[in-house]
């Protein structure tokens, strides 16, 4: 007799099987991942140091340059080839000795072209004048001439005017001489007045032409004034540093071939880093070694345009000191950012260049574990520690370039 098979408890056993195995998996796959993950190592491998409370002080170090606390550029004003040096480097100069004679010959026929067409109008404007003033001349003797004529009108007037009146002459006579004074009169008149308004023209005119020669003669002097500029003086007395013109070389206009030193003292200047951009601020004070000696330098000049990643600081030395410093000449300066107060801290070290500070590897029997920390200002010694880190408590402050995925480290 043939058995009867349950299909349906067979497909219950295998979904039971599969659901078995599937809850195995996905248990194992749990425990994988909240397992931590840990790395075996061995203690001398790292660097382990302790957060204590420390007295902590904010400061910074850096090399800063001596430069002299006045200085002028050498400027070449017109551009050239250089044709002549008078000056050495390193040498005392006066104020206005020739240092360098610069050549150019366009420049040099472009002032001549000048000159000679501005002096060209200068002799075309005194021909007008003196166009005017013999104008003016002619109009005077035309005038004396005029009143000679008048002159004698009148006089012949005034004596037929007599003999008239006694009848001696005939009226037509006396009409004639009377229309001929008439006519001379009003010709005087007229040439008169004709003469003062050309006078008056003339005198604006001759004004005119005067100031226009007056604002030449400036033109044509400042011209010549630029000519000497061909020649590379010295603005100011002072020690000539940096100066080094090469004969032929050729310079444009406003480029600096060196610098004068004023010999009035002498300041610091230091790249400094941008990450301590908003950290140093006018006023601030510092510390230079000098022959075993302490002097305090002060900020006087922040210029915060960064360059390269770096931005300049000015100190002062001040005159008390009295060092005998040299151009060029390198200090460690010791900036103090903040004064000294009890602090959390924790030795500085290659930890920071993987975490930022952010977490860290805290010491626990032979066992290290990861923690979030915060930290806050720092010192070429000391981070400041503001949570995640107790007293006493020991890190890793060596390099974490192998440990970056690791969340658990077994000291060895």
């Amino acid at each position: 007799m043939d058995t009867v098979i349950d299909r349906k408890s067979k497909k219950l056993k295998i979904a039971t099987i599969a659901g078995v195995v599937i809850l195995g998996f996905s248990f194992m796959a749990y425990l994988s991942f909240s397992k931590k993950r840990s790395l075996n190592i061995a203690a001398s491998e790292v660097l382990i140091k302790a957060a204590t409370k420390e007295q902590f002080e904010d400061f910074m170090t850096f090399e800063a340059r001596v430069e002299p606390l006045h200085s002028m550029f050498v400027n070449i004003v017109e551009g050239g080839s250089v044709q002549e040096i008078f000056a050495e480097n390193g040498s005392h100069v006066e104020k206005g000795q020739a240092l360098a004679k610069m050549y150019n010959p366009n420049s040099e026929l472009s002032y001549m072209t000048q000159e000679t067409a501005i002096i060209e109008q200068m002799n075309n404007l005194n021909t007008g004048k003196l166009s005017i003033r013999n104008q003016e001349l002619g109009l005077i003797k035309d005038l004396a001439s005029i009143e000679h004529d008048y002159n004698d009108a009148k006089r012949l007037y005034e004596l037929n005017k007599r003999l008239f009146e006694k009848d001696v002459i005939s009226k037509n006579d006396w009409n004639t001489f009377e229309e001929n004074f008439r006519y001379q009169s009003e010709r005087r008149n007229q040439i008169q007045e004709s003469v003062r308004r050309e006078k008056a023209s003339n005198r604006v005119q001759v004004s005119q032409i005067d100031r226009s020669i007056v604002t030449m003669e400036k033109s044509l002097d400042i011209l010549r004034k630029n000519k000497k500029n061909f020649l590379v003086t010295a603005t100011q007395a002072g020690t000539l540093t940096s100066f080094e013109p090469i004969i032929g070389k050729t310079y444009q206009a406003g480029e600096s071939i060196g610098k004068i030193d004023l010999r009035q003292g002498y300041k610091l200047i230091a790249d400094v880093d941008e990450f301590y951009l908003e950290k140093v601020a006018v006023g601030q004070k510092g510390n230079i070694e000098f022959k075993n000696k302490a002097v305090q330098v002060t900020v006087i000049k922040v210029l915060p345009e960064v360059k390269g990643g770096r931005f300049q600081v000015e100190l002062a030395i001040p005159e008390s000191a009295n060092l005998s410093l040299q151009q060029g000449v390198t200090f460690g300066v010791r900036l103090t950012l903040s004064g000294k107060e009890e602090q959390l801290v924790l030795p500085k070290g290659q930890f920071f260049q993987e975490t930022s500070g952010k977490w860290i590897f805290v010491v626990n029997g032979n066992k290290a574990e990861k923690r979030q920390i915060r930290l806050g200002r720092e010192n070429p010694d000391y981070y400041e520690v503001l949570s995640g880190i107790k007293p006493g408590e020991k890190v890793i402050v060596s390099s974490y370039a192998d440990y970056k995925d690791v969340e658990e480290l077994h000291l060895n």
